[in-house]
């Protein structure tokens, strides 16, 4: 007895990101970390591949161009996440590892060079002017005043 994979039980694998094969290439390609509904668009009208089509279905020829297109994307800047690098100035697009370095490597300066968000940062606390009254208290102890009592 033969077994068949039809296209939607089929995992389609991306920039090392698995996704399933029903899912529609629109909404599959936002799975990897790094890019957005707007940039998804972007990549489906550039190539001029379907937006509602399966990811399963898509040929071997089709998941490599789009592959590319991630890796070096002809896009208008503003779709772009990585605008004026500090390092660099130039507009970059980042996805999976290489983000998450930056990201991490972007906090770890601004600890560094002692900055407002640096301090916030090391402390726990909401960077971009949110109350903290009566939120951000997860990392608050319970019962922080009620003391243990010790029998001898």
């Amino acid at each position: 007895m033969k077994t068949e994979q039809t296209n939607e039980e089929k995992v389609v694998r991306i920039l090392s990101k698995d996704i399933e094969g029903k899912m529609s290439l629109y909404s599959g390609l936002t799975k990897i970390k790094g890019i957005s509904w707007s940039f998804s668009n972007a990549v489906c009208t550039l190539l001029k591949i379907d937006k509602k089509r399966q990811i399963g279905s898509l040929t071997e020829e089709e998941l490599k161009k789009i592959t590319e297109f991630i890796k070096n994307p002809k896009v208008p800047e503003f779709i772009l996440n990585r605008r004026k690098d500090f390092e660099t100035g130039e507009n970059k697009h980042l996805v999976i590892s290489d983000l998450e370095l930056r990201k991490e490597f972007d906090i770890k300066r601004l600890k560094k060079i002692k900055s407002y968000r640096g301090f916030r940062h090391m402390s726990g606390l909401p960077l971009r002017g949110q109350r903290t009254k009566s939120h951000f208290r997860t990392n608050r102890r319970k019962g922080a005043g009620i003391k243990k009592k010790v029998t001898k």
